[in-house]
């Protein structure tokens, strides 16, 4: 049977139905922890991922900080012969997918019908192996490519490994949403669960931009942060007077979704219950979010409703808040928009991990349900003057208790105008998962 370590729970008025989407399994991929717990207390305690690269390694000359998780030995996650050529994106897609199902205590086949188990897991795909066989190919010619260059860097590949390396054999997809990517793919995850087409659904995104030709598209767009090569942890500055830019990180984060019924039928425990959700598109810039946050407003408010919660009701705001000076400010007007401007506390994590790209969407959002269960708030790291633009009711200098805090939205933004937020509240299971 699954895992029930928990408490019981009671079932409100709002659960009767039995179509609740439960997360019942976190694993994550991150510089500073491999799990949401190591993850969620490194942010409350303000140790920071963020580093300077290798001096004589191929980044040196492109980035001044990064975001980098540990190394994985591929053939930790993948039989030998096919590791051969595989991005690192799915190598840590992987890792978290195996570690969401262990930590659900889910088997397909065993705890599940392997046709009524989904995967939806996202990324931008293997570009450092692109570019890798793109050299090769420059130096020796075509006979220099490898035959497995496809199968190794594919958008859908990491979906497709978990599902064979697992025995998955139902519904499987990928979402190209760049930074919104996570995120929706959670969404879609919730979707599947609710129209009845899986009974649970693995679903996350993993992202390893952390490659010469994507660092310098990013630098020579001056979206970087700069002038920290000296104190790397403060570079990353969501909402802060002097924020300059974004770090760029590397991870995955994989949530195991179930229907809260399904998880009392095997005996399992939930973390938290995802409520509802809303996407939007800003149809204004490709890169550029629309200055007064219109389409974030309108996504937080499809969301709300999706749930079927009030502004009011709702205790905590995860704020994609990636440092940089337009899409903090759009933010932060969207926020004071829809919850007025005694809103509910903010944080923006990414201060310490970097900017995960579309993994930081599900990243944030295991840090949210752990936000929820333990009623404490991480705050936003390196927010010592708060840009006048960004007033919200920041959590800072260290977290804050918040025991009453029942529900939380976590936002997510993507190139593109791509908008995604995520409600988060009580688990809906019979056991609530013991954090």
């Amino acid at each position: 049977m699954g895992n029930a370590t928990g408490t019981a729970v009671s079932t409100s008025a709002r659960t009767t139905a039995r179509t609740d989407v439960t997360v019942t399994g976190m694993g994550v991929v991150t510089p500073v922890g491999g799990s949401a717990a190591a993850v969620f207390d490194a942010m409350c305690e303000g140790r920071s991922g963020l580093r300077r690269p290798d001096p004589d390694g191929p980044l040196a000359g492109s980035l001044e900080v990064a975001g980098f998780a540990p190394p994985i030995d591929p053939v930790s996650v993948l039989p030998a012969p096919e590791t051969r050529v595989v991005d690192r994106y799915i190598v840590m897609a992987l890792r978290a997918a195996a570690d969401a199902l262990a930590d659900a205590g889910i088997v397909a086949g065993r705890d599940v019908d392997p046709y009524r188990i989904a995967v939806v897991l996202s990324g931008t795909g293997g570009l450092a192996t692109l570019e890798s066989q793109v050299v090769a190919r420059t130096e020796r010619g075509r006979l220099g490519v490898s035959p497995y260059l496809l199968p190794g860097m594919l958008p859908n590949m990491a979906a497709a490994r978990v599902a064979i390396g697992h025995g998955i054999r139902g519904y499987s997809s990928s979402v190209g949403t760049a930074c919104a990517a996570g995120a929706q793919s959670v969404a879609e995850g919730w979707r599947l669960l609710r129209e009845g087409v899986a009974d649970v659904v693995v679903a996350g995104c993993s992202e390893a931009p952390l490659f010469p030709t994507l660092a310098d598209t990013f630098a020579n767009a001056r979206a970087l942060a700069r002038g920290w090569a000296d104190d790397p942890a403060g570079a990353s500055r969501p909402f802060d007077r002097r924020r300059g830019g974004l770090v760029l990180g590397e991870g995955a984060g994989v949530l195991v979704l179930e229907r809260a019924a399904h998880a009392d039928g095997r005996g399992a425990a939930g973390y938290a219950d995802v409520l509802g959700w809303g996407a939007t598109n800003d149809a204004h810039h490709p890169t550029t979010p629309h200055p007064d946050g219109d389409g974030a407003a309108a996504c937080m408010r499809l969301a709300l409703r999706c749930a079927g919660l009030a502004a009011g009701d709702v205790g905590y705001v995860n704020a994609h808040g990636t440092g940089t000076r337009l899409g903090d400010r759009a933010e932060a007007s969207a926020v004071r928009r829809v919850f007025g401007a005694d809103g509910p506390p903010v944080s923006a994590t990414k201060a310490v991990t970097g900017h995960l790209l579309g993994a930081s969407g599900v990243v944030e959002t295991a840090v949210s349900v752990l936000a929820l269960r333990r009623g404490l708030l991480p705050p936003t790291h390196n927010l010592d003057d708060p840009d006048p633009e960004c007033a919200l009711d920041h959590v800072r200098k260290g977290a804050r208790p918040a025991p009453g805090v029942r529900y939380a939205v976590a936002n997510s933004f993507g190139f593109g105008g791509h908008n995604v937020s995520l409600v988060l509240g009580p688990p809906s299971t019979r056991l609530a998962r013991q954090v």
